[in-house]
């Protein structure tokens, strides 16, 4: 588990495809390695993934031809900037919100608009993943835990201020910049637990018993 508190920016510096998968070195930059080991778990951008080899500027780590589907690493080139983050340990202040590392998919930045000290990003979800954002409400974007502070169908906005701009890869965000999004765990828990005994059922008829639920309980139409 992570919080979505951002350690240090590496960078991407070597990719090995394999015939189903691919391994990825890291220059972990400031990060402190001291006290990882193999098979460790480190968040790159904001994907678990777990450490295979270690050496004095960062590590390797395989990525799954799973995480490649769901993520932006499908894209990845090497010189990428990387926000790493170490699992979080039971001592440790949750400065964001609980992370899992297990990336729901890929959103584009749609429009970057600096607002005083401050940048507003505007970020278009998947359809699939737009009933789990809500406003005021907690998201992950590349492992940054981050607020919603308006939202406009799949779209939504985030202010950020320059702290944290300044310690993560967002200051090269461009438009069209495909970000990792991992929406907050307590929505996707919430969603299958209405569900109740009908969770064991097909996911088409899942689907209907949902949108029953909804309407029955007054937030449809």
């Amino acid at each position: 588990m992570f919080t979505g508190i951002i350690a240090a920016v590496g960078h991407v510096t070597a990719i090995k495809k394999n015939e189903k998968d691919m391994t990825i070195s890291i220059d972990s930059g400031v990060l402190d390695l001291s006290d990882v080991k193999l098979g460790d778990s480190i968040a790159n951008n904001g994907v678990c993934l777990t450490v295979t080899r270690l050496s004095s500027q960062g590590f390797d780590a395989d990525v799954s031809n799973e995480t490649i589907k769901r993520s932006g690493f499908a894209n990845i080139k090497t010189g990428f900037a990387i926000n790493l983050e170490k699992a979080m340990q039971i001592d440790d202040r949750l400065g964001g919100h609980i992370v899992s590392g297990h990336v729901d998919g890929v959103g584009e930045v749609t429009s970057i608009t600096p607002l005083g000290n401050a940048v507003e990003y505007w970020i278009k979800a998947p359809d699939e993943l737009a009933k789990y954002i809500a406003e005021k409400g907690s998201i992950t974007i590349d492992g940054i835990s981050l607020t919603t502070n308006e939202i406009d169908g799949a779209c939504f906005k985030l202010t950020i201020i320059p702290h944290t701009i300044a310690q993560t890869n967002m200051a090269n965000y461009n438009v069209g910049t495909q970000v990792n999004l991992e929406v907050d765990l307590i929505s996707r828990y919430l969603e299958r637990l209405m569900l109740g005994e009908k969770a064991s059922q097909s996911i088409k008829k899942q689907d209907k018993s949902t949108m029953d639920l909804l309407t029955r309980s007054g937030f449809l139409g």
